[in-house]
């Protein structure tokens, strides 16, 4: 088994920044590398599987659940399923990286709770309700339907924020990267 690390999660509402902040700081720090997610959802867009997300269907992740091979997983939306394989991980800790997760609040819980003492866990905190659901729709990703489901969602998950370790506010961008960057690199220098 391979020698355990450190985690660093980032859970938000879904439109709070939380990816364009990961991206960032992986463009910056060479000793972390990303948590690529499985999921039962469709690719969008030109996302690309083992890059973006690992895309499975339904049954191999059901089978993967009763196998206990996933340290985390959770049905997001209605029949979709997203988790981390135990083997996304152990593979990032063998190389000796940090790993960086972008996740929903639910799933930065179940991490942060699981791996307590290795793991900092942050939460991206959007302007306002308003601007998140501007940024969502904005977006054009999603049907009217989606977007009523991803509001009611985002809302609850704002309810959270005190559960993590840290509440990083987006309210601009560039200094949410930095406060970001400064965040992490304690937490790794600890």
């Amino acid at each position: 088994m391979a020698k355990e690390g450190k985690l660093i999660i980032f859970s938000a509402p879904s439109g709070a920044g939380k990816t364009t902040i990961v991206h960032h700081l992986l463009g910056k720090m060479s000793d972390l590398e990303f948590s690529i997610s499985a999921t039962t959802r469709e690719a969008r867009g030109d996302e690309v599987d083992g890059k973006d997300y690992y895309f499975i269907s339904k049954e191999s992740f059901l089978h993967r659940i009763a196998k206990k091979e996933f340290v985390e997983f959770e049905e997001v939306y209605s029949g979709t399923f997203y988790g981390t394989l135990r083997t996304e991980i152990e593979r990032i800790w063998k190389k000796g990286k940090t790993v960086i997760f972008d996740i929903d609040v639910e799933g930065g819980l179940h991490l942060k709770r699981k791996y307590d003492g290795q793991a900092l866990a942050i939460f991206v905190q959007p302007p306002s309700l308003e601007v998140l659901k501007e940024r969502l729709s904005g977006r054009g990703t999603d049907s009217a339907e989606k977007l009523k489901e991803r509001f009611a969602k985002a809302e609850k998950e704002l309810n959270y924020a005190p559960q993590f370790d840290v509440i990083l506010k987006n309210y601009e961008l560039d200094t949410a990267c930095a406060d970001a960057e400064v965040l992490v690199k304690n937490f790794l220098n600890q």
